[in-house]
């Protein structure tokens, strides 16, 4: 097996943990919504069993969930585009790629656990900027080693 088809089978892995990882988040804002009758939409309030129904746009761990929803999107995103490309063409050695794979799926998960407890700060903004610190690397590595002028 080559350096890239290896590379490619732990991005997969890595890329399949942080995107099941967002996707958990649709689920437990249902659950949420369900529990307290928080409900967004008027054609959702026929879900509720209370009497005085209207809708909620300010339910404190809904509205944390859909932040770290959010932020999932703003760094998983890039991670799928560039970690890609990063295990084919930055010509990096297996072990530096596996090693920001390993990083980054970490940092996503701890700053998911940090938003949702909530854990103090710096702890949040720490995992997020090795997430980003990790995505950046990446796409400078690939940008070198591609890099046509």
């Amino acid at each position: 097996m080559s350096n890239s088809e290896e590379a490619l089978k732990y991005f997969a892995t890595s890329a399949g943990l942080v995107t099941v990882k967002m996707m958990m988040f649709g689920p437990m804002t249902a659950f949420y919504r369900l529990k307290d009758s928080a409900f967004a939409n008027e054609e959702d309030l026929a879900l509720s069993n209370k009497k005085d129904r209207r809708t909620v746009f300010n339910h404190p761990q809904i509205e944390r969930m859909r932040r770290c929803s959010m932020n999932d999107l703003e760094n998983i995103v890039p991670f799928v585009i560039i970690g890609g490309l990063f295990a084919v063409f930055s010509g990096s050695s297996l072990t530096t790629i596996l090693w920001h794979y390993r990083i980054f799926v970490a940092s996503r998960f701890l700053h998911s656990i940090a938003y949702l407890l909530p854990l103090p700060q710096p702890s949040r903004v720490l995992c997020y900027g090795v997430g980003f610190g990790t995505n950046l690397s990446m796409a400078i590595r690939l940008l070198m080693n591609t890099w046509l002028l």
